[in-house]
């Protein structure tokens, strides 16, 4: 089968099938027959292709054949193809059958011989080639074989199968339904199902590692599990697009083969069919009526033809009509006219008229001619469209609305709120920005549009732009809105604007940037909408006004109970960020990222990805944060949302730097840093000045970690409009104690209860409290305020910071002769640091732990003796220099196993380098590679 796995390629998915069709031939077991039936497409020819190739590497001989069209009325043509490389045993066949074989074979002049001796003669020689041994017959395409040689092959099949014991094995292929009946009759079958799932996602991966993740999720739902079809279909779809057609078209090969017989139904059958594959649903009520205006009267009579050629099936009572294979709709509709399509969409839509989305659909495809009635009706089943949540489809709908515009605003609207939706939500940013440049050709002269601007503002961010570019766009957008009287809050547009606008301050990090944002905000009437008010209180600067919108974000949430638009989903979760309540919309979060998994709209996707990776790292799921980081790296350069991907590199660096991977870490925070300085987004190099204090913390180097704390929020202050200070606070307080910066350290104690930000969250709360106990020189208010700290209510769900505070209560325990206390608290911080793999924190409550005289002790070493076969094997690799994912897929493992494994492989051998590691294992172990330092991401 070209274009699809030969017999030198891995056939992909058919372990299984291989195995049931070779116990059926029972090769080198006495023999057997077998028609292999299947759908066209569905990779017979390549099972024959493996089967063929995998006997003979067995040692069995192999004579293959296949059916050809233009031979198709040549009697025994294909036999002559079978038998040509047996010719030499015809001299051992009796007289009479080996002058009947050769006169039908063509050798030698004669009367035609009689098709019984004929097909004694076949077996006879075949039993004869196969003097003993395994032989196997490999006949395809076996309707396009002639009826002489089909005839005789049946009669041989038909032997084998009966009689067995000759060594001989028979299979052919042939599609489901299209074999000879008559000369097949009575073979056992098998039917070659279409590939499972992750079979098809994975020939369909191997074959075009670079598809999108939509279109790889389209392509395979339109496949159908047919191999040709995914190997085929990547080319209809290139260069990939938002507004692709709802109906894939077929390349040449597919149209043959899923077509053929559509081409010989009768016109009203074919008329019926092509509404089926237009209406989409199968519901035979609207078939029916739809019918009944499309040929002049005409119904479901006109059904019988295409059932008997097995391209539909009736189901679900008898109420639906379905397709007996996805594509078969696409050759159908492939197959009509321009004419004929649109006129089947007008009756469609004429019996539609109570369905909105599908009747303006319907009406914009039978349309020719622009006309603004249309148009309109389309741009509000796009409205309808996007509030369930599909982003993709209103964005293609709106390009329809769009192109049947009139010539004016109306047309510039449409485009601008089509580039938007690309641009923000679907991934689509090429589309985008070509959106655009139309929007702005149709626009009146010196008119833009805020979608316009918005689109603009979140292109440029992604591109080469920077955050004040991005700023002043939309800000001017939004403010030349006044003039306009649009300050209403039912305005989507400017809505729409602000959340943007909102997106863009944030990453600016900067007061100045943040008033056009409050002026707009305010005078949005009757009234802001929540979520914008909210944005305005605890995205801009939490620290002190995040506070006063708890009451106004629990209505948000509670709001989210069965919310499906994952616009709101991400937004409310945007609000809640800063009041760490992300803990409260992971499952609305985790809605949106398995719908984005399935190819949901990407920016959202992205968004719930970022949330759930924050509260991951809050709450101690370092692992998940991890997995979803490299994750949302993945999506942000699939779909071209580079200014995303920092957030991701900033989960990897801090929690790289918690575990003790302080090089990594800060080289991370560094690259983050570099594209913060080039954008102008200072609130991105606030994160990674985060990061790299932790690591920096962790590494002991607390001069670098009070240096990068205080790039965030100088000692004494926190910084204005720079939300992540509240993240940064604590550890610039311990880093000044290290240092012996009390006076600034208290100067920082002073400035976070000034803004009160003990009422943002317990765990502000309880750092609050405990950076208070580190600056104090009296033992006994240090441990009071300790105390509280650590029995903030709620302050355990914070499980690495909490860690931290009884790591420090016990240290200060210690100084102040509380010994014994002190080891309830450092065993309790150990366990948990143990647990999260924070490493250099373990170290230090360890070391803690024996200053008091704690029995508790690292166990000795075993060596390598004591680790089990399965670590000793993960060792021996990683000490080649292969990476955590390498082993994983060399060993069939979970890469963030490997991770877990290595970490427990170092605490039992004492080491703490994968250099180290080399060193420990026996002078048997593979030479080490190149160095890596462990982490569990792989």
């Amino acid at each position: 089968m070209p274009g699809a796995p030969g017999v030198g390629d891995p056939l992909v998915g058919r372990d299984a099938d291989l195995r049931r069709v070779r116990e059926r031939l029972r090769l080198g077991a006495g023999g057997g027959a077998l028609l292999l039936a299947g759908e066209a497409g569905v990779g017979k020819s390549a099972v024959l292709d493996a089967l063929a190739g995998s006997a003979g590497a067995d040692g069995v001989a192999v004579l293959r054949a296949a059916g050809l069209e233009f031979e198709a009325d040549c009697g025994y043509s294909c036999l002559n193809q079978l038998l040509f490389p047996a010719l030499g045993a015809l001299e051992d066949l009796d007289a009479d059958l080996r002058r009947a074989l050769r006169v039908a074979l063509g050798f030698e002049n004669g009367d035609p011989p009689d098709q019984l001796l004929v097909s004694n003669a076949v077996v006879r020689l075949l039993q004869t080639v196969a003097d003993g041994s395994p032989l196997l017959i490999v006949v395809d395409d076996l309707p396009w074989v002639d009826r002489a040689s089909a005839a005789v092959l049946g009669f041989v099949a038909r032997r084998l199968s009966g009689l067995g014991g000759l060594g001989v094995s028979f299979v052919a292929a042939a599609r489901t339904g299209d074999a000879h009946p008559h000369e097949t009759g009575g073979l056992p079958a098998y039917d070659l199902p279409p590939l499972d799932d992750e079979s098809a996602a994975r020939l369909l991966g191997s074959r075009f590692p670079g598809l999108a993740r939509g279109a790889r999720r389209r392509l395979l739902a339109e496949a159908g599990g047919n191999p040709l079809a995914l190997l085929e279909l990547p080319a209809a779809l290139r260069p990939a697009a938002a507004d692709s057609p709802a109906v894939l078209p077929l390349t040449r090969r597919l149209e043959t083969l899923f077509g053929s017989r559509v081409a010989g139904l009768p016109a009203p059958s074919r008329s019926l069919l092509l509404l089926a594959a237009l209406e989409g649903t199968g519901d035979l009520g609207v078939l029916q009526a739809a019918a009944r205006r499309a040929t002049a009267g005409h119904g479901l009579e006109h059904l019988a033809p295409v059932e008997r050629e097995r391209l539909v099936h009736i189901e679900e009572g008898g109420q639906r009509l379905g397709f007996r294979h996805p594509l078969i709709r696409s050759a159908v509709v492939g197959q009509a006219l321009s004419g004929e399509r649109r006129a089947a969409h007008a009756a469609l839509a004429h019996v539609l008229a109570d369905r909105p989305e599908r009747r303006a659909w319907h009406l914009g495809e039978a349309t020719l001619e622009p006309d603004e009635e249309v148009a309109a009706l389309l741009e509000h089943a796009a409205g309808l469209t996007l509030r369930r949540g599909d982003a993709a489809g209103a964005m293609r709908t709106l390009i329809r609305s769009a192109s049947l515009s009139p010539e004016g605003p109306n047309r510039s609207r449409r485009l601008a709120e089509a580039a938007y939706l690309g641009a923000e939500s679907t991934g689509a940013l090429s589309s985008a920005r070509r959106l655009l440049d139309d929007a702005r050709q149709a626009a009146p002269e010196g008119e833009d549009s805020l979608h316009s601007a918005t689109a603009s503002a979140l292109l440029l961010l992604n591109g080469n732009g920077d955050v004040a570019t991005a700023h002043r766009l939309l800000s001017e957008a939004i403010e030349s809105a006044a003039g306009t009287h649009r300050y209403r809050a039912g305005d989507k547009a400017l809505v729409d604007a602000l959340h943007v606008l909102a997106v863009v301050c944030f990453f600016g990090a900067r007061h100045d940037l943040w008033q056009v944002y409050y002026r707009a905000v305010g005078r949005l009437t009757p009234q802001p909408p929540p979520i914008l008010a909210v944005l305005g209180r605890t995205f801009s600067d939490p620290a002190r006004t995040g506070a006063a919108a708890h009451g106004q974000l629990d209505v948000l949430v509670a709001s989210l109970a069965g919310e499906a638009d994952p616009v709101r989903i991400t937004r409310v979760g945007t609000g809640a960020l800063y009041l760490d309540r992300l803990g409260e919309v992971r499952e609305p979060a985790w809605q949106v990222v398995r719908a984005g998994r399935e190819g949901g709209p990407a920016r959202r996707y992205i968004s719930a990805l970022i949330h759930l990776c924050l509260d991951d790292y809050l709450t101690g799921l370092w692992d998940e944060a991890l997995d979803l980081a490299d994750e949302g790296l993945q999506a942000c350069e699939e779909h071209g949302y580079s200014a995303f991907a920092w957030y991701f590199l900033y989960i990897r660096s801090v929690v790289l730097g918690a575990r003790g991977h302080a090089d990594e870490s800060l080289a991370t925070a560094d690259v983050i840093i570099d594209w913060a300085t080039d954008h102008g987004a200072p609130c991105a190099a606030h994160y990674a000045h985060h990061a790299a204090a932790v690591a920096a913390l962790g590494r002991g180097d607390f001069t670098l970690a009070y240096d990068h704390a205080d790039a965030v929020s100088p000692a004494g202050t926190l910084a204005s409009h720079a939300p992540h200070a509240l993240w940064v606070a604590a550890n610039l307080v311990e880093a000044a104690v290290r240092i012996n910066r009390r006076e600034e350290a208290a100067a920082h104690v002073r400035a976070m209860r000034e803004a009160g930000i003990t009422t943002v969250s317990s765990r502000h709360a309880m750092l609050t409290e405990a950076s208070a106990a580190l600056c104090t020189d009296d033992d006994e208010q240090a441990l009071r305020l300790f105390a509280l700290a650590v029995d903030t209510p709620g302050g355990d769900r914070w499980r690495f910071d909490h860690a931290r505070v009884r790591l420090a209560y016990g240290e200060r325990m210690r100084r102040a002769r509380t010994t014994s206390e002190s080891r309830t608290q450092l065993r309790a911080a150990l366990a948990t640091f143990e647990e999260l793999g924070a490493r250099p924190w373990a170290e230090r409550a360890m070391n803690e732990l024996r200053a008091t005289g704690s029995r508790r002790s690292r166990p000795a070493a075993p060596g390598i003796h004591g680790l089990t076969s399965q670590k000793l094997q993960i060792a021996r690799l990683a000490a080649s220099g292969l990476t955590n994912k390498q082993i994983a897929e060399r060993l069939f493992l979970s890469h963030r196993t490997v991770g877990a494994h290595l970490y427990q492989i170092y605490e039992q051998l004492g080491i703490t380098s994968r250099t180290m590691l080399r060193d420990a294992l026996d002078p048997t172990a593979e030479p080490a590679g190149r160095s890596l330092q462990v982490r569990s991401s792989g």
